[in-house]
């Protein structure tokens, strides 16, 4: 089914070029044409000036040639005559004694135009220099406007397709997140009923305690799944207390040579949040700090409060990320890692700034000395 609408795709943008590529043939002809004939014109003026010169000097007048010379009131040129004085027509706003403009017009004029001579007894007494009218110099905008017309409509088609591209495969992905979050329940349901048989076996408490976290945080993840395509609800939340509990959740499972340190200000600051997508974030972004540090380095995770905003930066001493990339690591499927989907940056981004109206960003990066990695927050 796609591969037959992809051919039609196709087969409408081939039609669509054709058409385009005729139209454009066309009016160069046309554009052609008109200039054949409005030299023809002009070759016509000249054998009436010529025919004028002569009767000027018969004393015989033509009407038919006076209205030759009357009737082209349209190209504008300037005639020059074997002793260099200067006549033009056609021309506003030109001074007889100006001749940087003249000799500039007549560069143009022959640029535009060959020049014509003008002949009285096999003798060249005049050359008119002439250029576009008009029309012709209108006319020859026409194909460049239909181009960005084209290429216009081009646009158009590309960011429509793209954003369909995008939707569906936004609605795929939340397709797949709520079907994770359904097939994660079955399982937690089962364990919960597990859980409550061990400790009527009277299992080591202990045991049991670190199973009931890690249940709770299968419920959690459940839940942030559940949440992906769905308006989360935001909340007045403490968002000290929340990053510090993330990260003590983290601090827990992480190696030993992983040093994560937390910076706040005294002062408790709070903002619209969603807890479980919140936390998803902070973790997304320090599983990325690991990898960067490759298990083995400093993460500085830093809140403090500006003027208008809250914000949240996370600092390590890994590999760091080339200044191209800066935009490139937030795009879906995006990784430097032999393993993953390059899902986690995008998630975040998300997370950050369509459901939290907040910033995300990379604010510094150098090359295997450190990458700081900014949250903004509005205050509330």
């Amino acid at each position: 089914m796609n591969k037959k609408k992809n051919i039609s795709s196709w087969i409408l943008v081939s039609l669509s070029l054709i058409i385009i590529s005729v139209i454009l043939w066309n009016t160069f002809l046309f554009f052609q044409k008109f200039k054949t004939e409005e030299r023809s014109k002009m070759q016509i003026w000249s054998l009436a000036q010529a025919e004028l010169t002569k009767s000027l000097d018969d004393d015989n007048i033509s009407n038919l040639t006076l209205e030759v010379l009357k009737n082209n009131s349209t190209t504008p040129m300037i005639k020059v005559n074997k002793n260099g004085e200067i006549e033009f027509n056609n021309i506003a706003n030109l001074k007889i004694d100006d001749s940087t403009k003249i000799n500039k017009l007549i560069r143009k004029f022959k640029n535009e135009n060959t020049p014509i001579k003008i002949y009285y007894d096999n003798k060249v007494i005049e050359t008119l220099y002439y250029g576009n009218s008009d029309v012709i110099n209108k006319l020859k905008y026409y194909p460049l406007a239909l181009i960005l017309i084209i290429l216009l409509f081009i646009s158009l088609i590309y960011f429509y397709y793209k954003s369909s591209k995008i939707a569906t495969l936004n609605m795929l992905w939340t397709g797949m997140a709520k079907e994770t979050a359904h097939q994660i329940g079955t399982p937690l349901t089962s364990l919960m009923g597990w859980i409550e048989i061990l400790k009527s076996k009277k299992v080591d408490s202990n045991y049991l305690i670190e199973i009931e976290k890690d249940i709770d945080r299968l419920n959690i993840i459940s839940e942030r799944f559940n949440k992906i395509g769905s308006k989360p609800i935001l909340l007045k939340t403490n968002l000290t207390k929340l990053t510090r509990d993330s990260l003590d959740y983290l601090m827990t499972r992480v190696s030993d040579r992983v040093n994560i340190e937390f910076k706040f200000p005294k002062k408790q600051l709070y903002c619209q949040i969603n807890k479980q997508l919140y936390s998803w974030t902070i973790e997304n972004i320090i599983k990325n700090s690991i990898d960067a540090i490759k298990g083995d380095g400093d993460i500085l995770v830093k809140l403090s409060e500006q003027k208008n905003v809250i914000v949240l930066t996370i600092t390590d001493n890994g590999t760091g990320i080339k200044k191209s990339q800066f935009k490139k690591i937030f795009n879906p499927g995006f990784t430097s890692k032999k393993r993953g989907w390059g899902l986690g940056l995008s998630l975040s981004k998300r997370i950050i700034e369509d459901y939290h109206s907040g910033k995300i960003f990379v604010k510094y990066s150098e090359l295997n000395v450190k990458t700081i990695i900014q949250i903004e927050f509005d205050k509330v």
